[in-house]
């Protein structure tokens, strides 16, 4: 059976799949790769990195990126099969002697600072911000009521830089938050327009179109569900209402007959009513002006209503 696609993973595969990004964009969102999914062993007193994904486009995106800027280093591409239940299929890229190679892209593992050398305006910024979701974002899809997206890493300090990442892009303003989950450090959004603002950012428009449509659809359903709920409480109301106004004519009219009173307002109001139970209060005023021929307002209505139920508890304390 084939395996359903993740939002996630099209967002990660949009940014993948890009061929128009400007060398400085690249190098950032390749700093930010390497710097989150990389690990490091040291051989001869030199320095290597490997970076693993379980996806093949994006393996192969940062393989091919890193091999065309950067075709003096020995990197190689490996796979082997994964032990876990999913099955899929390990990707490894191995860089050896990768000492100069991440100073030219300002990567550090023992700094959790992020270089003003990598990341030093806006197209620089997005093309960090979309490595590090390649290398450790997450996404819930937009078909969801929980919206929620979120960069992973294990050191605070980096963490906390690369939170003020977003604050320094001039366009859009960001402001994500940051928690701790067991052994990782979580910068994450929850706000749906800010998701939709860090798509624009990574350079996802599609993803971002397919968000925004899905939450234009809830927030149409949502706010029909809502005027639905409150026409049937408005209803329910109306309804206890009408019965409570019944049972007072009803009580009067056994006591003292309602032809007596010596308002044809209140008299036809009250056969109004008691002929049904689902009229409004401005459905009432508008069944009377027309059959007194003059202008009732709902105001009135509710004052008849308030007579006749002053009147009733006048009569039934009489009676006790």
């Amino acid at each position: 059976m084939k395996q359903e696609i993740t939002f996630a993973r099209q967002v990660k595969e949009e940014i993948a799949s890009k061929t128009d990004y400007s060398l400085e964009r690249l190098n950032a969102l390749l700093s930010a790769y390497i710097r989150i999914n990389g690990v490091i062993s040291f051989s001869n007193k030199k320095t290597n990195v490997s970076l693993k994904s379980e996806n093949a486009k994006i393996i192969k995106f940062i393989y091919s990126s890193l091999k065309d800027n950067y075709p003096n280093y020995e990197i190689s591409l490996d796979y082997k099969k994964s032990n876990s239940r999913s099955k899929k299929p390990n990707y490894l890229i191995y860089i050896k002697d990768a000492d100069n190679l991440l100073d030219d892209l300002s990567v550090s593992y023992f700094e959790g600072k992020i270089s003003k050398e990598i990341v030093y305006n806006d197209e620089t910024i997005s093309g960090y911000l979309a490595g590090a979701f390649l290398a450790s974002g997450s996404i819930n899809s937009p078909e969801t009521s929980n919206y929620h997206m979120e960069i992973s890493t294990v050191n605070e300090n980096y963490a906390k830089w690369l939170s003020k990442l977003f604050s320094k892009y001039h366009k859009i303003e960001m402001s994500p938050k940051i928690s701790k989950r067991r052994d990782k450090y979580i910068i994450y959004f929850k706000k749906s327009d800010q998701i939709s603002n860090f798509l624009i950012i990574i350079g996802a428009t599609s993803c971002c179109m397919e968000f925004e449509d899905a939450r234009a659809y809830r927030d149409y359903s949502n706010n029909a569900n809502r005027l639905m709920n409150l026409d049937i409480a408005n209803m329910s109301k109306t309804t206890e209402i009408a019965q409570r106004q019944i049972k007072e004519i009803k009580y009067i009219d056994d006591v003292l007959g309602i032809h007596n009173f010596h308002n044809p307002k209140k008299e036809l109001l009250c056969y109004f009513r008691l002929d049904n139970d689902s009229l409004s209060m401005s459905e009432l005023a508008d069944k009377l002006s027309e059959e007194l021929g003059q202008r009732i307002t709902k105001s009135n209505v509710n004052h008849l209503f308030r007579d006749i139920h002053d009147l009733y508890i006048k009569l039934k304390g009489r009676n006790l």
